[in-house]
């Protein structure tokens, strides 16, 4: 096993541009999506111009982190036309309607900004239709707004600076456990390639086990993946000042699950294809699709389609984020970091054993 680390290791050094530029092009999207999210999305928008509709623009506004900026019907969608915009939106006293280009991440969120405004504002105008004073019962709102009749802790809410804020933990999370994915397949790989070659017939015929032979490779993919996540976020805590909520050594211990995970994922993958090419056509297909599935582009909670909900229950990067989240963000207990944990720790074990028996039957 030693050996086989050894020679890992020399071969690395040798050649670590795959690792440098992956690390690069991780640390450029994440700073670029995250500085991002400190900046108001502007939105382009269109009224009827009827007095509630301009009242609930005013409103809009008042949003940390979207800027409605008004225009006529033709200048939106020509912005939409052009490019210049991604999202725009028409609203009148009870509707609104999303135009957009592409499903991208800032359509979502503002979809989800604005159905989450008019349902309150559509309860609110029900409760005061319905009232029998009509004056009482818009001072009680009023005054529910400003003291509301169940108090909610400060400590247990994120203000909507906190939660932009939190978009760029969001993206770095993201982009970190997505590239490490490129890092780790392209280490496992060499498996195939020795086989290829006939390495690992001399492997084989040495002093070495199998197991020993595994477990070096498998190891140092592991510590390669894990040294590129601990030397990004290093950079982004003390290169960029990115504040980590305080729980940045947890970062050490969290990403280790995830990381067996791929782990094992790229060693199914190794078992399920017969040639390096046919692995390097496959790997970005899997890591982009289960990127955009497990909530590394943009958060798992905006979603709201049951079937993608349901298929990121099978994706080692939605535990993951999940891990992180809790961990760093909400600071939640060991108990409900264990469960993300032991499914990945599963998914991982799983994988791995399907994985080898693969390797071990087919012949290259």
């Amino acid at each position: 096993m030693n050996a086989v680390l050894w020679g890992k290791c020399k071969k690395f050094i040798r050649k670590p541009g795959g690792f440098i530029i992956t690390s690069l092009i991780c640390i450029v999207f994440a700073y670029l999506v995250g500085i991002s999210s400190f900046t108001k999305v502007e939105v382009p928008i269109f009224t009827d111009q009827s007095t509630k509709a301009n009242n609930i623009l005013k409103d809009l506004n008042k949003s940390e982190s979207y800027s409605f900026v008004s225009y006529t019907e033709e200048e939106v969608k020509e912005q939409l036309a052009k490019g210049e915009a991604d999202v725009g939106v028409s609203i009148n006293a009870d509707t609104y309607t999303i135009f957009r280009i592409a499903e991208t991440a800032n359509v979502l969120m503002v979809q989800n900004f604005l159905q989450t405004y008019y349902g309150y504002m559509l309860k609110e105008d029900a409760l005061l239709n319905n009232a029998a004073d009509k004056e009482e019962a818009k001072r009680v709102l009023i005054s529910n707004k400003e003291t509301p009749i169940i108090p909610v802790s400060n400590e247990q809410t994120l203000s909507e600076k906190e939660a932009t804020y939190n978009q760029s933990l969001q993206s770095l999370f993201g982009f970190t456990l997505f590239f490490c994915i490129y890092t780790v397949s392209f280490t496992v790989i060499e498996i195939l390639r020795d086989k290829q070659n006939g390495i690992w017939d001399r492997f084989i015929l040495s002093s070495t086990s199998k197991a020993q032979i595994y477990l070096g490779h498998l190891l140092f993919s592991f510590f390669i993946g894990y040294a590129q996540i601990i030397m990004i976020f290093l950079l982004f805590k003390y290169g960029l000042n990115i504040d980590f909520n305080g729980n940045f050594y947890l970062v050490y211990v969290l990403i280790i699950p995830y990381l067996f995970s791929i782990v094992a994922l790229t060693i199914l993958l190794t078992g399920l294809v017969k040639t390096p090419s046919q692995f390097n056509a496959i790997i970005p297909l899997v890591s982009v699709s289960f990127a955009m599935l497990g909530g590394a582009y943009w958060p798992i909670e905006i979603v709201t389609s049951k079937v993608m909900l349901l298929l990121s229950k099978f994706i080692p990067i939605t535990y993951g984020m999940e891990l992180l989240k809790k961990g760093i963000i909400e600071s939640a207990s060991w108990m409900d970091i264990m469960v993300p944990a032991g499914i990945l720790c599963l998914m991982g074990t799983i994988m791995l054993g399907i994985g080898i028996q693969l390797i071990e039957k087919r012949h290259v």
